[in-house]
């Protein structure tokens, strides 16, 4: 593998005469950039399986994010190329962090070095992801676009980047900026809109989050973009849609994964799991076995299997006939019940007075629950339907104390930093890793003194419980790098 960008491109000599073939005459073959597809009128045999013919614009062409393929096979056949494709930049970069790493973080960017500087550090919320990618850059000082999936997480990574490193461009894409810079942060959206523009700029793509790329409308800005060096962050890869598996031809390989445990007590708070299981209610528990019972009437009936995200969909494609709808609200129904039994709201109101001064989150799955909570409870709420600026002061009121509990539903799972939070709640919407893991990541900012603990609310006899189970089964703590990564490839998709 290549270790240095500028090994990647060849000197070439500057006289453009001779034949078209670069094989055959002193004239080195061009490759260029179109639209995020490499272009090369005469290809050498040695990349004869990268490209293949466009007979519309007479060239062979090959996607973006063979870049890296394409140069290091020409230079491996001693083929000289002239590179009008790339317009990477070397940066200076003086960095400015007075921080001894932890040594999960610097395993990670060893590990990150050592697979080409190509792959996936998993890593849970809390242990340091966004330095382990500043010190990637710090070893690899080329021009790098970053990728975040929302405009809190934008803002974070800007100030981060400019203090680490204050010699450097920093520039925005996104949130009403449209920087021009050779150190981008930008969000998912953003980027995949000026996905070919930016393709050719940067040398080094980071994809924090990165279980968000492979979405339809966002992997262009991987497959369009000639970064021979990537790297993805996430606390876990995990997809209801199984697309992590694109992770792999995307950014690259996990090479590095730590889970919570591996971490508790050193770099992340020491914490503990307890599980709170609740009954329905005489009345509630009728209720939902019927509904259960329509809903599995009629996936019966059809021959749809639940548990796939194939079994899902062919549910959903089913639910357009009036017995399928009729299906899929008694299955909403009896999963609303589940969520928001009474038993749920009992058990809430004991545990925030047995934590009358802890800062504490409560995470539900539904809009609905967190407002009926913040009006029974008079606890300030974040939904996505929150105002940016109102949901900036209710995050400042919480880090100050002035606010004690938040609620909120999914909103907070990712790109918010509130290091004072020692308890969670959660309600409902446990169903994936990624989500628990996200949702226990809150509240791991290791302070001294700090004892967290996460609370998990489930309804008995009812699917939550279920796929609870599932979940705890697969998580298996102390897992190496490979278990994590099979085991990522290998889960089911909840139901």
């Amino acid at each position: 593998m290549c270790s240095d960008a500028g090994q990647l491109r060849r000197s070439v000599p500057d006289d453009p005469s001779g034949a078209r073939s670069g094989q055959t005459s002193g004239r080195p073959p061009t490759l260029r950039l179109d639209r995020g597809t490499l272009v090369m009128r005469d290809r050498p045999e040695a990349v004869a399986g990268l490209f293949t013919w466009d007979a519309r614009s007479q060239n062979y062409r090959a996607p973006g994010t063979r870049y890296r393929d394409v140069m290091e096979l020409l230079r491996d056949a001693g083929i000289a190329v002239r590179d009008e494709a790339s317009a990477f930049v070397k940066l200076e970069l003086g960095f400015a962090r007075d921080v001894i790493p932890y040594p999960h973080q610097t395993a990670a960017v060893r590990a990150w070095k050592a697979a080409g500087r190509r792959g996936v550090v998993v890593l849970p919320t809390g242990a340091g992801k966004t330095l382990v990618a500043q010190l990637a850059l710090r070893d690899t000082p080329r021009s790098a676009l970053i990728c975040v999936p929302t405009l809190d997480l934008l803002q974070q990574w800007y100030a981060g980047l400019v203090a680490a490193f204050p010699d450097a461009s920093v520039g925005l894409l996104g949130g009403g900026s449209h920087d021009d810079t050779p150190l981008l942060v930008s969000t998912y959206d953003s980027a995949a809109i000026h996905a070919e523009e930016l393709a050719g700029r940067y040398a080094f793509q980071i994809f924090d989050e990165c279980h968000h790329l492979p979405a339809d409308f966002t992997r262009v800005i991987a497959e369009m973009g000639l970064a021979p060096y990537r790297l993805g962050l996430t606390a876990t890869p995990k997809r209801s849609d199984g697309r992590e598996r694109d992770l792999d031809s995307l950014i690259g390989p996990i090479v590095y994964a730590a889970a919570p445990d591996d971490l508790a007590g050193d770099t992340l708070a020491d914490y503990r799991e307890t599980i709170i299981r609740v009954k329905l209610s005489q009345g509630e528990q009728r209720l939902y076995d019927d509904l259960i019972r329509k809903r599995n009437d009629f996936l019966r009936l059809q021959g749809i299997r639940l548990g796939s995200l194939e079994g899902w969909t062919e549910f959903v494609r089913a639910s357009g006939s009036p017995p399928g709808r009729a299906a899929m609200r008694a299955h909403r129904e009896a999963k609303s019940l589940a969520y928001g039994t009474e038993g749920k709201l009992r058990v809430l109101e004991e545990l925030l007075a047995n934590h009358p001064h802890a800062r504490t989150l409560i995470f539900t799955d539904d809009n609905d629950t967190v407002y009926r909570i913040s009006r029974e409870f008079l606890i300030p709420a974040i939904t996505h339907q929150t105002p940016v600026k109102e949901r900036h002061a209710v995050l400042e009121r919480f880090r100050s104390g002035a606010y004690r509990v938040i609620v909120t539903s999914r909103v907070l799972n990712e790109g918010v930093d509130v290091p004072e939070a020692s308890v969670a709640v959660v309600l409902s919407g446990t169903a994936t890793e990624r989500e628990h893991i996200q949702r226990l990541g809150r509240i791991l900012r290791r302070v001294e003194g700090k004892q967290a603990v996460l609370y998990e609310v489930i309804t008995e006899g009812t699917s939550e419980e279920r796929v609870s189970q599932q979940r705890r089964g697969q998580w298996q703590a102390g897992m190496s790098a490979q278990d994590i990564a099979d085991h990522y490839l290998d889960i089911n998709a909840p139901d």
